[in-house]
């Protein structure tokens, strides 16, 4: 009773697998680049025979991260024609739960608007000059010692401090945090602070269209894809067959 139930959940999981790249080929059919479209399928690494028995019996990110069961990335361009089985790259089912699929997500979905008040509301908030009528009286002088990094003096682009909201470079961060846990204007401690809880300090200069937002993530999308491992046609991968049992 326990086998069947193992081999049943490998099943299980593989039709799942198998369903998630089709969701994630539809939705990279939507977003072509340069005239090609990335789509996806599923592979046994070319040892999966030798341990055909075994792979039934166990979950399919297991035979994944054992590297028995690959996704294989290709292009289709306009014209029909395709890079599958001569120009293909080899992501990991990690690789895909964690990149490739997430990201078609996102750019299927964008930002909601409902998103996009909230962060604006968060800037306004938190990033407001003290005082509307300083801003007024502000000299050219006084505006450039603003956007100084108040450690080098350079006009880099800064980071807030999620805590204190001080600013300082991006570098001069690094250096610092390197040797103390607090705030170099404050003393606000900063144990816990990682990259991800920084926020970058923008002016209208900075600010883009959600139209060009997604262009760059298709575009880092392409160039991960591009550095993915290039499989050699015909000797490392057999291509899926679904009838296997």
């Amino acid at each position: 009773m326990f086998m069947v139930y193992m081999r049943k959940s490998f099943k299980d999981s593989l039709k799942v697998l198998e369903a998630d790249i089709q969701h994630a080929n539809t939705l990279a059919s939507e977003f072509p680049k340069d005239g090609a479209r990335l789509q996806m399928r599923m592979s046994y690494s070319s040892a999966a025979p030798l341990f055909l028995f075994l792979v039934q019996w166990m979950d399919c990110s297991l035979a994944g991260a054992l590297g028995l069961l690959r996704i294989l990335v290709y292009k289709v361009y306009i014209d029909g024609t395709t890079t599958m089985l001569t120009h293909e790259k080899k992501a990991s089912i990690k690789e895909f739960y964690a990149v490739i699929f997430p990201s078609l997500m996102q750019l299927h979905k964008g930002i909601t608007d409902m998103e996009d008040k909230k962060q604006k509301a968060i800037c306004l908030e938190r990033y407001k000059r003290r005082d509307d009528d300083d801003r007024m009286h502000f000299s050219e002088v006084d505006a450039e010692r603003e956007e100084e990094c108040g450690i080098c003096m350079e006009l880099n682009s800064r980071i807030v401090l999620p805590n204190c909201n001080h600013c300082m470079c991006l570098k001069c961060y690094h250096e610092w945090h390197s040797r103390s846990q607090s705030c170099p204007f404050c003393r606000d401690s900063l144990k816990g602070v990682s990259c991800g809880d920084l926020w970058i300090l923008t002016d209208s200069r900075d600010i883009v269209d959600m139209a060009t937002v997604s262009r760059e993530n298709l575009l880092r999308l392409f160039m991960y894809i591009d550095k993915l491992p290039l499989i050699i046609p015909e000797s490392v991968f057999d291509s899926y067959d679904s009838h296997v049992k």
